[in-house]
């Protein structure tokens, strides 16, 4: 027998959960055929079958976590044939799981990238992560009991007895992933926030189109201080200034928080960049935006002044070093030569990791994003 495992999903997703299993013990698969949906952070993907053959057993049921390398199927047999490991985007059912079956059997995987092999996730199988979630037990802090570090239901429950049964509804998918990111950004990133308003007066009323103007304004900022659009290494700590722009741009979605990138915003015109914040909106309602679109940004921008606010304190995640907030456009009262009168003001937050950047850098920065924003359209 032999044991496919859940391959490298790309771009360092390491864990997933299962959506819907389209096979079962017994059934007879071809090559590509699809074998399990499973619902990564960034979106919901199809695994296929790496070759042909009879199912012997499916691990996990819909809801459960499963990690890259854990099993997936068991073939039986010795089938020669093989096929690609991820499909297209879509959704997906699993079967049954036994504590131990499979993890000793021959295996049948592709090899994990670099980004793998720097995160090691804990041997557990599916049921096993589903008792931890409902015991609200971090597996990563146990020592498995079994063979190789295997850890069983009864590490689980012994983990669990001093805190008692687990209360509330345990995260998934995006949500889960967004509550590691803050808290990652939390222990990590030491952040400094500055907040100015952008007078529009000299936009043609009625103003059109911030969104354009605000991607156009952050890239002429980055040109102008380039240490806000850099990556910044805190083990090492090192900087790596990045030649392109590539705007990661925060969409509310009921969900959790999606963040596609917008690629190169200073080498597109405005027509095509509208193209192209349409199409990632448009993908992200849908859940069909490719992972690879939604990893890589350079700097990032939050528009949550769509939604209500005027400042915020947005949060950075390494290992970019900067995001801006776009607060709600608003008419109100400024001093205009001399004269009180009625503007439409944008107020604008920037937050910037201090280890990474100076205050003068991001002053520079935030002033240049305002100047650019106040010309006339």
């Amino acid at each position: 027998m032999k044991t496919f495992k859940l391959p490298d999903l790309g771009e360092g997703l390491q864990e997933s959960e299962i959506v819907e299993w389209h096979v079962q013990a017994g059934d007879q698969v071809e090559v590509d055929q699809l074998l399990v949906s499973v619902e990564t952070a960034k979106a919901i993907v199809d695994v296929p079958s790496p070759q042909a053959g009879v199912i012997a057993r499916c691990f996990g049921q819909p809801g459960d976590q499963v990690h890259v390398g854990e099993p997936l199927v068991v073939f039986e047999g010795e089938a020669e044939d093989s096929g690609t490991v991820v499909g297209d985007l879509g959704v997906g059912n699993l079967g049954k799981t036994d504590a131990s079956a499979g993890l000793a059997a021959e295996e049948f995987h592709i090899g994990m990238s670099p980004s793998t092999r720097d995160y090691q996730p804990a041997r557990a199988t599916p049921s096993i992560r589903r008792l931890a979630q409902q015991l609200d037990v971090d597996l990563a802090r146990l020592h498995g009991s079994g063979d190789s570090g295997l850890i069983s239901e009864e590490d689980v429950r012994r983990a669990a007895e001093p805190l008692g049964q687990g209360q509330g509804e345990a995260l998934r998918s995006v949500r889960r992933t967004m509550a590691k990111n803050m808290a990652r950004a939390h222990a990590e990133v030491v952040p400094v926030m500055l907040v100015e308003d952008a007078d529009l007066h000299a936009w043609t009323a009625p103003v059109r189109d911030p969104m354009i103007r605000l991607t156009r304004a952050i890239a002429i900022a980055c040109k102008a201080q380039p240490a806000l659009n850099a990556g910044f290494d805190g083990r090492r700590l090192t900087v790596q200034p990045h030649a392109q722009i590539d705007l990661g741009v925060a969409v509310d979605t009921p969900d959790g928080l999606f963040v596609p990138v917008l690629r190169d915003i200073a080498e597109r015109d405005p027509d095509d960049l509208r193209r192209g914040l349409a199409q990632l909106r448009e993908d992200v309602a849908k859940r069909s935006i490719p992972p690879r679109e939604l990893m890589g940004a350079t700097i990032t921008l939050s528009n949550f002044g769509t939604l209500f606010g005027r400042y915020a304190n947005p949060i950075v995640i390494p290992p970019q070093v900067a995001i801006i907030g776009a607060g709600t456009l608003r008419k109100q009262p400024v001093a205009w030569e001399d004269q009180v009168v009625i503007h439409p003001v944008l107020p604008l937050s920037l937050t910037f990791d201090h280890r990474a950047v100076t205050g003068g850098e991001a002053s520079r920065f935030l002033k240049a994003l305002v100047l650019d924003l106040q010309l006339p359209e």
